[in-house]
């Protein structure tokens, strides 16, 4: 049953057509292309999270890339973030394989999920305010259904802020709840503990701003947490 309802949903998040604005700029991202995926037929929708039904660990990322995601049809899949993350999930246990390419690629999450507060590639990878708020029907939804989940990790402020939004919506007390890469905070035994790190993007990965042992400490901790 719970496979069924995140296949129904993600359906839903397919179709959803509420931002006109990322709309056509994924549908022109795909019709332009990049110079290097010109063989590529892009997706060009709205892009659904990813990964096991029952899943311990989520994931929250920002948004599709333009040639990424928005190119593959699959979160994180088809770019240098995608490299990072299906790479620590491969090392930590939660990945069959290491690098994702494609959505037939056969590579399967277990114990993991994967999803975005904004499900469309945004341009300049800069959503709006409204937009965020347009989408989070989609997290709330995917929210709702993962209810095996014991760690959360937001990748970047973005994500960070819009977790402590539903957590503040649910009741919690978020005061003093701050971003800053490896902080940890609980909001009650019945929920998930939060975990925050710095978005493995170009911008942090390459100035050294985010270094492998950083990001891999992040997922060590969450394992730990899950047990």
């Amino acid at each position: 049953m719970a496979r069924e309802a995140f296949v129904r949903l993600q359906e839903q998040i397919h179709t959803c057509t509420d931002c006109p604005r990322l709309i056509d700029w994924c549908q022109e991202v795909a019709a332009t292309k990049k110079k290097q995926y010109r063989d590529w037929t892009y997706w060009g929708k709205p892009v659904a999270g990813f990964g096991d039904p029952e899943a311990r660990l989520v994931l929250l990322g920002l948004a599709p890339g333009a040639h990424g995601a928005n190119r593959t049809g699959r979160v994180f899949t088809g770019d240098e973030s995608g490299k990072w993350l299906y790479g620590a999930l491969y090392e930590f246990g939660f990945s069959s394989q290491p690098i994702a390419t494609g959505a037939d690629d056969g590579l399967v999450l277990t114990d993991a999920y994967i999803n975005n507060i904004v499900r469309c590639a945004p341009p300049q990878n800069k959503p709006t305010t409204q937009e965020i708020a347009m989408c989070r029907q989609h997290l709330d939804a995917e929210f709702a259904l993962l209810s095996h989940r014991k760690v959360v990790i937001a990748l970047g402020q973005l994500a960070f802020k819009q977790y402590l939004l539903y957590m503040k919506e649910a009741g919690r007390d978020i005061k003093g709840v701050t971003f800053a890469h490896g902080a940890e905070y609980s909001f009650g035994d019945d929920l998930p503990v939060l975990l925050a790190s710095f978005h493995p993007s170009q911008q942090n990965t390459f100035t050294g701003k985010l270094t492998r042992e950083m990001w891999h400490a992040i997922f060590a901790r969450a394992k730990e947490l899950i047990g």
